[in-house]
């Protein structure tokens, strides 16, 4: 698995640039941005840093996309971010799939 070509998907997915992915990982600019430009793959608590920011496990991180389903705890932390009424309207949602 190329991990910098995973990374780069996973912040692409939400819409980051390079410098929101940083912030969100609490890691420096320079760091995440050598990552992509030197091709070099991160060290562990890098890596760790980047999957918590995700809202993801180093495991969920490693599965294969074909066979991931959606993490309850990347679901719970998008849900986290909506504003009340968001959660309400997504609570009236859920109620009408049952």
């Amino acid at each position: 698995m190329d991990v910098c070509k995973r990374i780069d998907e996973l912040r692409k997915q939400r819409g980051w640039s390079i410098n929101n992915l940083a912030m969100e990982a609490m890691l420096t600019q320079s760091t995440v941005n050598n990552l992509f430009v030197r091709k070099s793959e991160p060290k562990l608590s890098t890596l760790r840093a980047i999957c918590n920011a995700f809202g993801i496990t180093l495991a969920e991180f490693f599965e294969e996309e074909s066979k991931e389903p959606v993490s309850e705890r990347l679901l719970m932390n998008e849900i986290k971010k909506l504003s009340v009424e968001q959660k309400r309207a997504f609570y009236i949602i859920l109620k009408s799939v049952k």
